[in-house]
């Protein structure tokens, strides 16, 4: 048995074409996310006020920037459409990103595409009125998972004629849709494709600094912009 597990600890890793190891088993992370958000749908029943707590509205982002991400784990409570849509569109592409990736990467994507989704949403919303709307659900993360796996596909010299119908069919619904927030779903989409982007085209060399500069860089130019905005209103 040492034998195995020393050969196992030496043997080299084998890496996908964007320097994800590959890995039998389940996709952890993508599971552990839609944990998250089916857990905390549970809790928005079970406990009063949990999704005021967590949920986002540009009005109270300045004092709480938690919101700006723990809105991403939220849904409608008076809609399991809202969830369920949300998280089968996670499952279909996350776990391929994940072992495209590699899980690290994948969660750094997925992280800040919550988060520009959310700044997006602060940027073209209207102050006076739509500032005070709290927005949930995930799909302004996954429509980053979509942007960046037309990224992605068009690396690999693969079709992406599926992926684009799907998002133009959802994005024209976040025009028409009165409920659906179209300016999350177009800061997901952005902030997931130019992500995507700098993770898949990486040196070879230099993935790992690419990753870092990349949530770095992206984190800084977010933060930014959503300072001075509330800047120009007078809250911070």
């Amino acid at each position: 048995m040492d034998c195995v597990a020393q050969a196992a600890r030496t043997a080299p890793q084998v890496r996908t074409a964007f320097g994800g190891r590959l890995r039998d088993g389940r996709p952890v992370v993508t599971l552990v996310l839609i944990a998250l958000c089916v857990g905390s749908y549970g809790l928005q029943w079970l406990v009063p006020g949990w999704t005021g707590r967590w949920a986002f509205a540009p009005v109270v982002g300045a004092a709480e920037p938690w919101r700006f991400l723990t809105a991403a784990f939220l849904h409608s409570p008076t809609s399991i459409l809202h969830l369920a849509f949300n998280m089968v569109a996670l499952w279909a592409v996350g776990p391929f990103l994940e072992q495209s990736l590699g899980r690290a990467r994948y969660l750094l994507l997925y992280g800040l595409s919550a988060v520009g989704s959310s700044v997006a949403v602060l940027l073209l919303a209207t102050p006076t009125d739509s500032w005070f709307t709290p927005v949930v659900g995930a799909s302004g993360a996954v429509f980053g998972l979509f942007g960046a796996v037309l990224v992605v596909l068009r690396r690999l010299g693969r079709s992406a004629r599926g992926i684009v119908g799907v998002l133009v069919v959802n994005l024209v619904l976040g025009f028409v849709v009165p409920s659906i927030s179209w300016q999350g779903h177009l800061g997901g989409l952005v902030t997931g494709a130019a992500v995507g982007a700098a993770l898949a085209y990486a040196p070879r060399a230099r993935r790992r600094a690419v990753a870092v500069a990349t949530g770095v860089g992206t984190l800084v130019v977010l933060v930014v912009a959503a300072v001075v905005t509330y800047a120009a209103v007078g809250l911070v």
